[in-house]
């Protein structure tokens, strides 16, 4: 269960997606961000986006109507090709509740081009896909701390 002042959240779920960009570049980036961030507090998801030239991981959390809405605008967009739902689940808390969308351009823990095109995120288990969030989310509390 999840609190918005007020309101308690009892459908939180969580939605992970993976996608190729389709024109990558800075600009894209920044209007995908912007966007999210935008839609995002609005419609109370949190969450974050991994990406690179090559691929966007994204793990987004929140009332399970909003969540789906959200992914619907994204199965549209046409910013992203070759989308790919990977991981959909109910959740009592979320991962990264500070965050509207956090962008990490991070590639050091993430798979690399190699990995993808050998087909590792084919293999890749839900928990795996989980613990890639899971670990950003723990990085990016302690580079808070210090």
């Amino acid at each position: 269960m999840w609190t918005t002042g007020a309101t308690v959240i009892t459908d939180l779920i969580q939605l992970i997606y993976v996608s190729q960009p389709f024109g990558y570049d800075s600009a894209t980036l920044a209007g995908i961000l912007l966007d999210a961030r935008n839609h995002n507090t609005r419609d109370g998801i949190t969450g974050a986006l991994v990406c690179r030239h090559d691929i966007y991981l994204q793990l987004l959390e929140g009332p399970a109507d909003q969540v789906n809405a959200a992914y619907a605008r994204i199965l549209r967009d046409d910013r992203h090709v070759g989308i790919k739902e990977l991981v959909r689940r109910d959740v009592t808390q979320r991962i990264f509740g500070d965050w509207a969308m956090l962008h990490d351009p991070e590639v050091s823990w993430i798979w690399s081009r190699e990995d993808i095109a050998d087909g590792q995120l084919d293999r890749a288990t839900p928990a795996d896909v989980v613990d890639v969030f899971t670990r950003l989310s723990a990085k990016v509390q302690t580079d808070a701390s210090t």
